[in-house]
């Protein structure tokens, strides 16, 4: 899942957002050359901490959405990338596949990239990933929507092909998850159908990459940290061709994550503690009471 803080995780499965088909350039032909506005940010450290990643075709990023943190340490890595020429385009989990960045001149204004990304600021609020999107913006690099849009979910739902996309011990993981990132407050019957959009979800991710990938570049996928998940996201449904790394941006204790599951686990400072599932818990208080706390 998206793995975020409850209050979104409802949402996103509910009403997902991104991912585009992505654009065969990394830049638009005849677009002028403009200082890129985001200079590259996190010293020597950031730096090196992306060459132990580097080379790839894909990169990654899993992090926790309420992680200010977070979503600066993206920015940087996509400025890192732009200086040193790399980026081929940057993928979001906060937009719906088919949407893009692609026909915006490097000058383009905030609001234009908005429009074009068709975003969702209530649900991922613009001034935590508009930093990361403006750079790539600047440097005529596309930027686009990589989640399954909402029309598709349904459809989702009912697809019982999705189930054998894992392993089944896989399958049976990713259930697990559904359920406790949704406070153990969901009906039973409705753990496979979340399941499958969850599974759609990173299928389409995977697709938006592969779509994405140019030779000698590298293309970013920003998501939630468990769509990233090498055993049960996105990285399962990758070209096998396709090298690819998965980075868990983790906010708090580090030491007992599953070393399988992503490539590195960069620790962040720890968020005060909060009750994800309360909320859930006054809108469904007749299945209350489990005390499962919600997936970061």
């Amino acid at each position: 899942m998206p793995h975020v803080p409850l209050s979104r995780s409802i949402s996103s499965l509910l009403c997902a957002a991104l991912l585009a088909l992505a654009s065969g350039c990394a830049s638009r032909p005849g677009a002028p050359e403009m200082p890129i506005l985001q200079q590259p940010g996190g010293g020597i450290a950031m730096a090196a901490r992306l060459d132990a990643l580097l080379p790839v075709d894909a990169l990654l990023l899993g992090e926790q959405h309420d992680a200010a943190e977070h979503q600066q340490i993206a920015q940087q890595i996509i400025a890192h990338l732009v200086a040193r020429g790399l980026l081929a385009a940057l993928a979001l989990e906060m937009a719906d596949a088919g949407v893009s960045t692609a026909a915006l001149l490097p000058g383009a204004s905030e609001e234009q990239a908005r429009h074009a990304l068709k975003w969702n600021d209530k649900a991922w609020p613009w001034a935590a990933y508009g930093p990361a999107v403006m750079t790539a913006v600047r440097a005529g690099v596309p930027v686009l929507g990589a989640n399954l849009p909402r029309e598709q979910m349904p459809g989702s739902t009912a697809d019982s092909q999705l189930d054998v996309q894992l392993p089944g011990p896989a399958l049976k993981a990713q259930q697990q998850l559904i359920r406790l990132g949704h406070c153990n407050l969901l009906p039973e019957s409705q753990i496979t159908p979340m399941t499958r959009i969850q599974i759609a979800r990173d299928i389409t991710m995977a697709h938006t990459l592969s779509q994405a990938a140019l030779p000698g570049k590298v293309v970013v996928l920003l998501a939630g940290s468990g769509h990233v998940d090498r055993n049960l996201g996105v990285p399962r449904h990758l070209p096998a061709g396709l090298k690819a790394k998965a980075v868990r941006l983790r906010a708090g204790d580090a030491t007992h994550e599953n070393a399988e599951a992503f490539d590195s686990v960069w620790a962040t400072p720890a968020l005060p503690d909060t009750d994800y599932c309360a909320g859930l818990r006054e809108q469904v208080p007749q299945r209350a009471g489990s005390g499962a706390t919600p997936m970061p």
